[in-house]
C-alpha cells in the first residue's frame, strides 16, 4: 500500500532519546518504514486475515545486532499469571492461514450476517486539525465488508468486526510497533507491543501479573485515583513517595527501599514494582526531566524494580510558561524537531527490559476509542496476552478500524505527528488561559503553584494553617470546607486528598487539583476567579481581585 501523501521525508537524529550504551540517531525517517515494508502485492493477505496472529517482531525494522536481550522476570511474575495458558480456541485460529483448509473449528460467525455493509467517518485532512477546517475540508474515509478480499485494503469489515486475537488485530499492531520504533527506538533487542482497550485495563493486568495479594506496589505520594482503587481489592498496599516539582524524589524512592521494614507497611514485602506517570503527571502535573529519569531508572535497577510507565500525556509536553506572551503558538518545525524536543521516555533508556510502557489515545485522539497499546520484552507481552485473551479480547473492532483508516491509510506516521504537535499547541494555550486566570483572581498570599510543562492539570497550594480556625480544625474539614464553597460560588475544583497513595499518610500541605482540558476559556477565568472569590470568604480576606 502506498504511504499517504502527506508523510514527510527527513532526517531524524534525537541524542537524548536513547541510552547513553546504545547507539544516538533514531534508526528511522518518518516515511522510511513504508519503503522498508514488502510491496503490498507481495504480502500474504493471511498476515492479515481473521483471527491473524501476530507479535511485533514481524514488523519492526531496527536491526538487533548488537542489542542486549532482557533480562527474564519469572522471579516477579505471579501464579496467577505462570498459570495462564491462554486461549486454546484462539491458538487454534492460527490454522486459518493453511492453504485451502475448511474450517468447522472455530466459533467465528460468517461476516455475510453482519449488519454492516460499510463504515464511513469524516476526519480532518493533514495540517488542518481544527473544527472549523474539518468541518470545511474533512476527507471521509470508509472501510467496506470485503475490501481485503478484492485488494483494495489490508483490513475490512469482515475482519474487524470478527473475533481477533488478543494483541490485536495485525494491521493496527503493525501501526504501534513502528510509531514505538519511531518515538522510542527501545535499546534491547527483543521487545514487541500489544494493544489495550486502554491503560485502566493495562494497570489491572500488569497489577495481576507481578503483584501478590500483600505486595506493596510504590507511586507518586500523589496519584491516578484508580491506580489505588485497582490495586485495593487485590489486596496491595500502595506506598506513596515524596515528589518535588518533577515529580518522584530519586534519593525518596532509593530510601524507601533501602530501609524497607516490612513490620511499618502491613507485612509487605520490599516492593518490586513502581507505577509513574512521569509526564503531565495526574495529579499534580509534575514533569520529570531526563536526568531525573535516568536517576529514577538507577535506583531501580539497584533494587531490581519493575516501572510501570504510564504516558498518556506524552505528547502533550508543553513550552515554558511565559508570564509576558499574549499567546504561545507551536513553531513550525520538522518531525525530527519535534521528537527532539520530547524529554526521552523511561522505555527509551530500558536495556533491561524492565520497562511496561503504557500509551493511549484517549488523550490525543478520544478515550471512547478504547485503544492503547503497552510495550514491554516479549516474555511480559506474551504473558499479557494470556491474560487479554482469557478476559477483554482485543479492542473493538469498530474503533480499531477507524484507527487504521485514520492513522495508517489517512495520516500516516508523520501525519499522526503533526496532529500531536496541533494538540499540543491547543493545550499550551489552555494552560496560559488558566494559569494567567489564577494570576488575575487567586489571593497570592495563601494560593501558590507552578505552570504545568505537560498534560492537562493545575496543581494549587493552598497554605491552610492561615486559615483562621487552624488551631482547632483538621486539614479534612478546612480542605471539605473550601471545597464545598467553591461549590457554593459555582466553580468545581477536586481536593488533593481525593489523590493520595497512601491514606495512611499525614499530610501537612493542602492542594486543589483544576483540569484546563475541556472548558471554553471564558469559563476556565470564571471557575477560577469564582475560586478565588470561595477562599477569600472561608480565609476571611478582602474580597477583591487582585491584579496582574
Amino acid at each position: 500500500m502506498a504511504p499517504p501523501a502527506a508523510i514527510e521525508v527527513e532526517a531524524m537524529t534525537d541524542t537524548q532519546s536513547i541510552s547513553q550504551s546504545t547507539p544516538t540517531t533514531f534508526p528511522h525517517k518518518t516515511e522510511s518504514f513504508y519503503r522498508r515494508r514488502a510491496p503490498t502485492d507481495n504480502e500474504p493477505k493471511s498476515q492479515w486475515g481473521t483471527a491473524a496472529p501476530a507479535t511485533s517482531a514481524q514488523f519492526k525494522h531496527s536491526s538487533t545486532k548488537g542489542k542486549p536481550l532482557a533480562r527474564r522476570w519469572d522471579d516477579l511474575l505471579t501464579p496467577e499469571t505462570k498459570a495462564r495458558k491462554g486461549s486454546t480456541l484462539k491458538a487454534a485460529a492460527g490454522f486459518l492461514s493453511r492453504p485451502g483448509i475448511v474450517s468447522l473449528g472455530g466459533g467465528l460467525p460468517s461476516s455475510s450476517y453482519f449488519p454492516f455493509a460499510q463504515l464511513s467517518v469524516t476526519v480532518p485532512a493533514p495540517g488542518a486539525f481544527s473544527e472549523r477546517e474539518t468541518s470545511q475540508s474533512g476527507v471521509q474515509l470508509s472501510a467496506d465488508k470485503h475490501s481485503l478480499q478484492t485488494g483494495q485494503s489490508i483490513f475490512d469489515i469482515s475482519t474487524g468486526l470478527n473475533y481477533g486475537q488478543g494483541h490485536g488485530a495485525a494491521q493496527l499492531l503493525r501501526w504501534v510497533t513502528e510509531h514505538t520504533e519511531l518515538v522510542h527506538a527501545p535499546p534491547y533487542a527483543d521487545w514487541g507491543c500489544n494493544l489495550t482497550i486502554g491503560s485502566t485495563s493495562a494497570i489491572d493486568m500488569a497489577l495481576r501479573m507481578f503483584c501478590a495479594p500483600g505486595d506493596a506496589v510504590l507511586a507518586e505520594a500523589y496519584t491516578f485515583p484508580t491506580f489505588v482503587e485497582a490495586s485495593r481489592p487485590m489486596g496491595l498496599r500502595t506506598v506513596g513517595v515524596p515528589m518535588d516539582e518533577q515529580g518522584l524524589e530519586p534519593g525518596a524512592v532509593d530510601g524507601i527501599l533501602e530501609h524497607w521494614n516490612p513490620a511499618a507497611h502491613g507485612g509487605a514485602r520490599k516492593p518490586r514494582v513502581l507505577y509513574t506517570v512521569p509526564t503531565g503527571q495526574n495529579p499534580t502535573g509534575a514533569t520529570m526531566g531526563e536526568e531525573r529519569r535516568r536517576m529514577i531508572y538507577e535506583v531501580c535497577c539497584k533494587h531490581d524494580v519493575y516501572i510501570l510507565e504510564d504516558e498518556p500525556y506524552y505528547f502533550l509536553q508543553l513550552p515554558t510558561y511565559d508570564a509576558d506572551a499574549t499567546t504561545q503558538t507551536e513553531k513550525a518545525s520538522s518531525h525530527a524537531d519535534f521528537l527532539a524536543g520530547l524529554i526521552p521516555s523511561f522505555l527509551s533508556m530500558d536495556v533491561q527490559g524492565r520497562v511496561m510502557r503504557m500509551d493511549s489515545f484517549s488523550k490525543v485522539i478520544a478515550p471512547g476509542s478504547r485503544v492503547g497499546w503497552v510495550t514491554g520484552s516479549e516474555q511480559i507481552m506474551e504473558r499479557y496476552k494470556t491474560h487479554v485473551d482469557c478476559s477483554t479480547q482485543g479492542p473493538s473492532g469498530f474503533s480499531q478500524i477507524v484507527l487504521f483508516k485514520l492513522l495508517e491509510e489517512h495520516w500516516g506516521h508523520g501525519g499522526y505527528l503533526d496532529w500531536c504537535k496541533y494538540i499540543r499547541s491547543e493545550y499550551t494555550e489552555r494552560r496560559d488561559v488558566i494559569v494567567r486566570a489564577c494570576e488575575k483572581h487567586l489571593p497570592r498570599d495563601i494560593v501558590s503553584w507552578v505552570a504545568p510543562k505537560a498534560g492537562m492539570f493545575h496543581w494549587m497550594k493552598v497554605d491552610w494553617k492561615k486559615h483562621p480556625l487552624a488551631a482547632s480544625w483538621t486539614h479534612q474539614e478546612i480542605e471539605e470546607q473550601i471545597f464545598m464553597a467553591g461549590v457554593d460560588h459555582g466553580s468545581l475544583v477536586t481536593c488533593g486528598s481525593w489523590f493520595y497513595a497512601d491514606d495512611d499518610v499525614e499530610e501537612e500541605q493542602m492542594f486543589f487539583r483544576a483540569t484546563y482540558a475541556a472548558a471554553p476559556f471564558d469559563q476556565i477565568d470564571l471557575a477560577i476567579q469564582r475560586f478565588g472569590e470561595a477562599l477569600r470568604d472561608v480565609f476571611g480576606l478582602q474580597n477583591q481581585i487582585e491584579e496582574l
